[in-house]
């Protein structure tokens, strides 16, 4: 597949999830891209990803079956560019 995206996205299917997602991202340009996962209070709980990425869109499968029920924050960073995304663990 040749596609090369025009815009950063982040996404996760299906949301609320038990207990695993999976997170789709898009990324336009070469780069150290980053996605992480966090608590609501803010403490980094998993790096999803962490790696230079050329352009395209990836999926990444999380298992969150270790952790509790509740409201986690997928973050992705890749040059210069920040979004959050919120996810819903039911157990």
């Amino acid at each position: 597949n040749n596609f090369i995206p025009e815009t950063y996205t982040l996404s996760s299917f299906p949301n609320p999830f038990n207990p695993i997602t999976t997170i789709s991202f898009s990324i336009p340009e070469f780069g150290l891209t980053t996605v992480r996962a966090y608590d609501l209070t803010g403490k980094e709980i998993g790096t999803l990803t962490h790696t230079n990425l050329n352009p395209g869109m990836y999926n990444i499968d999380w298992n969150a079956s270790s952790y509790p029920s509740g409201v986690y924050l997928l973050r992705m960073d890749s040059k210069g560019f920040t979004k959050t995304q919120k996810v819903v663990l039911i157990k």
